[in-house]
């Protein structure tokens, strides 16, 4: 049996543990008859104009973006297990890659990609339908589980956990997100939206949050609950989301208000923001869509595309240092590096950023800043192809200033690049997932409601007493 690779720091290592180092059917129609009401109390023409998105996009960049979802979707195609639907946690470009790391989170994304393959015409329906209804037999009647939680890493053949990994609340999240837009997409098939109902409706949120409404990050069976918790804005709103829209063990609403949201200030830009990478931004609005929507505090899409242009403008001021930065190439966010797995970014400055770029970052931008992300794609594609793009669309990351070239693409880096895409393009990903009447009812119990932003908002912020950060 192939090994894992121990030398690869992701291995052992999840994003967030970097980070603190850095510093069935019946129930599931009475629920639809429950959700949301102050949502869809909007007129009947705005909610209809959510399915026809007009691309933002000319036909030579659409051309572009139809041929990098191709790419990422093959990663998910030949990159899972076709007997489990567990998706390689990371693959090698240049060799053949044997390792058996599987990561539910990729996995999640793999689900997604499943949808938009058959949406694009990537593989067919029949295929797509089998391969999800195969991993959603995998999830529910033999990958290792607590209360629900799934494991972080599992092998990819077998689904045994691996590297002694927690019990992941992100990674699970990520992974319902993609069950349930299977869900959806293959809703005429009653056993896919059997699977997916049960799957969520066994995940204990009480659990999770039993003394406290500040989520932990996992739990693992020889030591409990990590002693690192959920309480800053990040990723996790889909995680709180989910947890809150949970048809049998709901978060209690109160939990949605416990997580802090810290205002940060970029040459007069004010954001939501952590002492965080760029993904923060991007994960969460991958399958919830937050557009024309805020809750009591903000609006969220709106605060990505501030922190998004923030972004941008640190990536140009660091130009002055590592003259590849540039308006045509900016980006950095948890990646893959020269001396292996970092998790760098800004502003705040995180990490020894030294002049790499991660595509994924500008993907993942893309509904946020559509032209300025096509223009870094654009950029990398056209002048360090070359080195940069593979079978599976780009590298996880690269250095033009040390002719550093990745030979690894990751999973999640990979999905949120396709999804990203999709949604910048048509809103599929979001008009799919936002039909789970659990997704409208944890965003009813949220508080939020729809709202017309005005053209010259700056903000979408509305903060009562958080604490503010500024350049």
């Amino acid at each position: 049996m192939a090994q894992v690779n121990r030398s690869n720091p992701r291995d052992k290592l999840t994003r967030r543990e970097w980070l603190q180092q850095a510093s069935t059917a019946g129930l599931y129609l009475a629920l639809a008859e429950l959700a949301m009401p102050a949502l869809r109390a909007a007129p009947a023409a705005a909610q209809a104009s959510r399915f026809i998105q007009q691309s933002p996009f000319s036909p030579d960049d659409e051309a572009f973006l139809e041929e990098l979802e191709k790419a990422n979707f093959l990663y998910f195609k030949e990159q899972a297990n076709p007997e489990t639907g567990m998706v390689r946690d990371r693959a090698n470009v240049r060799t053949p890659d044997s390792s058996v790391l599987s990561s539910i989170a990729a996995t999640g994304f793999g689900l997604t990609a499943l949808c938009i393959g058959d949406k694009r015409g990537f593989i067919s329906f029949n295929e797509a339908r089998a391969r999800a209804l195969t991993t959603l037999r995998f999830l529910w009647t033999k990958l290792p589980q607590h209360r629900g939680f799934f494991y972080h890493w599992a092998d990819i053949n077998t689904g045994e956990r691996l590297w002694e990994s927690e019990v992941s609340s992100i990674d699970t999240a990520i992974l319902l997100c993609g069950v349930l837009t299977c869900r959806e997409h293959f809703r005429t098939h009653p056993e896919i939206a059997d699977l997916a109902y049960r799957i969520y409706s066994r995940i204990d949120w009480t659990w999770l949050s039993e003394d406290t409404p500040i989520l932990p990050h996992g739990w693992t069976p020889e030591s409990g609950f990590l002693p690192y918790r959920w309480d800053d804005y990040s990723e996790m709103m889909m995680m709180y989301l989910l947890g809150l829209g949970s048809p049998t063990h709901p978060l209690k609403p109160p939990a949605w208000d416990a997580w802090k949201r810290t205002t940060f200030e970029y040459d007069g830009i004010r954001y939501i923001g952590s002492f965080a990478p760029l993904f923060i931004h991007q994960y969460s609005q991958a399958w919830f869509d937050f557009r024309d929507k805020r809750d009591r505090y903000a609006d969220y899409f709106q605060n990505s595309i501030l922190a998004t242009d923030v972004h941008r403008r640190f990536c140009l001021q660091l130009a002055k240092q590592f003259p590849d930065y540039s308006d045509d190439l900016w980006g950095i966010t948890a990646s893959d590096s020269i001396r292996g797995y970092a998790v760098w970014g800004g502003p705040p400055l995180t990490g020894p950023i030294d002049g790499t770029i991660a595509p994924c970052a500008a993907a993942g931008s893309l509904p946020f800043l559509p032209q300025p992300a096509m223009r870094v794609l654009r950029t990398i594609k056209n002048q360090y192809g070359a080195g940069a793009w593979s079978r599976y669309g780009f590298v996880d990351a690269f250095n033009p200033l040390k002719n550093w070239y990745d030979s690894d693409v990751i999973g999640i880096d990979t999905g949120i690049t396709m999804v990203m895409a999709e949604n910048a393009r048509t809103g599929f990903v979001w008009d799919t997932f936002m039909r789970n009447p659990e997704a409208q009812r944890a965003m009813e119990r949220a508080g939020f409601h729809s709202y017309q932003p005005s053209l010259t908002q700056e903000t979408g912020l509305s903060l009562p007493s958080e604490r503010s950060v500024s350049r």
